[in-house]
């Protein structure tokens, strides 16, 4: 072989090697550190399963621990495609939060993970990022009550505290908006294994979609609504996912709660799913889960 097709035949292997080992195109940064729920085992799936796509390279940012020193807590959202919100506690520095808003405002995306959605009650762009949010002494003020009845959302300006759920037991998704990226391919109906079934979820509600739903069974200290579940929220040019499963690290081995994370993150972080449904998501009957 001639020196020049010898060189061009390393070039081109070359290349592919490049290609094969290519870093993942999306960068995702997990935020931790408090939370009223066990961070420190849902931190690790939470990477875990992204990395796992072959879409993101994750990052994790932890807080100090309650009460701590927070001036220091200054993450640069601004280097991610999208940040997931594994936390609840001690307010952050104000240069904290203006950096975030302007984060997701000018176009980042935001995934808002189960018990996140208690956090900063009183820092009213985080409630418009969210939607939806409970306790933290959520109530009228902040917004109505959201949950699907006749078809259709229901915004239920009744005075109460938001945030409430029963013991953990499976429960059944409807999806609600079939052709969305996120859910675009799922069943109709899929089931999850047992987890808290987030009800009485209340806030400023303005640019929401609501993904799917879970009925709140009064059998199980429930409401009687059929409660949202996954959502989606537009804020300026952001894209937030916001999912209220995920209690601990044993949930997050029901297919359910995996491909919906996978699918919504991707979907904020880019605006669009590549992800097929995997052979193992469950339907309407049984959850699935993975060892």
């Amino acid at each position: 072989m001639s020196y020049k097709r010898c060189l061009s035949a390393l070039l081109i292997w070359s290349a592919m090697v490049a290609v094969a080992t290519a870093a993942p195109p999306l960068k995702a940064l997990i935020v931790d550190g408090q939370n009223n729920h066990n961070w420190k085992i849902v931190t690790p799936p939470l990477k875990k399963l992204l990395e796992e796509t072959g879409l993101f390279t994750v990052d994790v940012a932890t807080t100090p621990p309650r009460g701590g020193d927070m001036s220091g807590f200054k993450p640069n959202f601004a280097a991610y495609d999208v940040v997931v919100s594994n936390y609840t506690g001690d307010a952050w520095p104000e240069e904290t939060n203006k950096a975030l808003e302007a984060y997701v405002s000018g176009g980042g995306g935001l995934v808002i993970f189960h018990a996140a959605s208690n956090a900063f009650p009183n820092w009213k762009e985080f409630n418009e990022m969210i939607g939806v949010g409970g306790w933290g002494g959520r109530n009228e003020k902040h917004g109505p009550y959201l949950y699907w009845k006749d078809g259709k959302i229901v915004r239920d300006m009744s005075p109460g505290r938001g945030g409430t759920h029963g013991p953990q037991h499976p429960f059944q998704l409807i999806v609600r908006e079939p052709n969305h990226p996120i859910t675009k391919g799922l069943p109709e109906k899929f089931m999850h294994s047992a987890d808290e079934l987030y009800s009485r979820l209340r806030g400023p509600a303005k640019n929401l979609t609501v993904l799917a739903t879970a009925y709140a069974d009064p059998a199980k200290r429930g409401t009687g609504n059929h409660e949202p579940i996954l959502m989606t929220i537009r804020y300026g040019q952001g894209r937030v996912f916001h999912t209220a499963l995920g209690h601990a690290d044993v949930q997050l081995k029901s297919v359910a709660c995996i491909v919906t994370y996978q699918r919504g993150t991707e979907w904020a972080a880019t605006g669009k799913v590549t992800q097929e449904v995997p052979d193992d998501f469950p339907g309407p009957d049984e959850p699935s889960v993975r060892e």
